[in-house]
């Protein structure tokens, strides 16, 4: 199929048959958080509206922290859920953007800003939706350089080519900007006859990059490593999708990735962290590698002390130079593995239920 037949059939399957995300045949959009939600997290996921939710179908929550006053991205944007959590995270001074290339959900989405607008007692609104491509944001008229933050939940895996979703990402953050995006990935490599197949493409299993691939993708684009925060291994509920796949699993990884300055210094650090980021105060949990704790001083590779330094997490860390080596693997299926996550269906992050359990990303 050519590009326009993928969106073609994307278009299709989430416009009008998936009325609900319940209709998904795979464990995808009912993983339970594997690291405890953030109480203004699950305080703004408590305001959205319910109608919302119920549409809800990404595969993870792809809410970073310390986001007053950002202007944040979602790439495909599906119901709008996650950019009216955002919207509270934002503050009015902030400003949140959703972008998708279903008609119907744009619309939907537009339906409900007011209401959220009341609801966080704003002035004005500071969410708006946009119907578009996120391979073409230069189209829907985003400036370079202009964002702070990007999110997207489960969207670059119905994407055909990845690469021109990264490059534009790339191009309208702001240096120092964060892309942070949880999305299906798989443990080889995916034959092209898998991809022709409509339901595999619209559940993203077809569409699902091999995560080793992705190190490399990244790079090549000019974003920095990315940083694994979480995976959960994904079930497949449907007998004769199972068939189709065989010998492939897959996982729903949520990583980030920086914006670096080119001409940045390079040297490892030792950093400590000053317990300033809202609803942090004595941990921050960066990725699998990476738990900060409050006062206490770590050595990080030079890349992570670039992310520090140059990010929006500049004032939250003091940073020294230092000569000790650092490195890691941002394998997700051990992540998985590690963490024990084979679904959990009983807790419904789209319909504002507290997790049942909570699991730590450290060991």
């Amino acid at each position: 199929m050519e590009t326009l037949e993928y969106h073609e059939l994307v278009q299709r399957y989430y416009g009008s048959r998936l009325e609900i995300h319940g209709n998904l045949k795979t464990s995808a959009s009912c993983m339970s958080p594997s690291t405890p939600i953030p109480q203004s997290t699950f305080d703004a996921l408590r305001l959205v509206h319910p109608s919302v939710c119920k549409k809800y179908s990404g595969c993870g929550l792809v809410v970073p922290e310390k986001l007053q006053g950002c202007k944040v991205l979602d790439l495909g944007s599906g119901s709008g859920r996650d950019c009216f959590i955002l919207s509270k995270l934002v503050g009015q001074s902030g400003h949140v953007i959703g972008i998708d290339m279903t008609a119907e959900l744009i619309l939907a989405s537009r339906k409900y800003v007011q209401y959220h607008q009341q609801k966080y007692g704003y002035e004005k609104p500071n969410t708006i939706f946009v119907q578009g491509y996120i391979e073409k944001l230069n189209e829907t008229g985003i400036q370079s350089g202009s964002l702070d933050v990007l999110v997207s939940n489960c969207a670059m895996c119905l994407c055909p080519d990845k690469k021109p979703v990264l490059r534009e990402a790339f191009r309208v953050l702001k240096e120092g900007g964060e892309l942070y995006f949880c999305d299906i990935y798989s443990s080889k490599a995916v034959p092209e006859h898998l991809k022709q197949d409509p339901v595999l493409w619209g559940e993203g299993l077809s569409g699902a990059l091999y995560w080793r691939d992705l190190i490399s993708l990244v790079h090549e684009v000019g974003f920095s490593t990315p940083y694994l925060l979480t995976a959960s291994h994904i079930m497949v509920h449907n007998s004769e999708l199972q068939k189709k796949a065989s010998g492939i699993t897959h996982t729903s990884a949520t990583y980030r990735l920086f914006k670096l300055p080119k001409n940045r210094k390079q040297s490892d650090a030792v950093v400590a962290y000053k317990g300033t980021v809202p609803d942090h105060p004595d941990l921050l949990k960066f990725d699998m590698y990476h738990c900060f704790e409050t006062d206490i001083e770590v050595t990080v590779d030079a890349e992570m002390a670039a992310v520090l330094q140059h990010s929006r997490f500049s004032s939250d860390f003091s940073i020294q130079s230092s000569d000790k080596p650092s490195c890691h693997l941002n394998n997700p299926f051990l992540l998985a593995d590690n963490l024990k996550l084979h679904s959990k269906p009983s807790t419904k992050i789209g319909n504002t239920e507290e997790p049942v359990e909570k699991y730590d990303t450290t060991n």
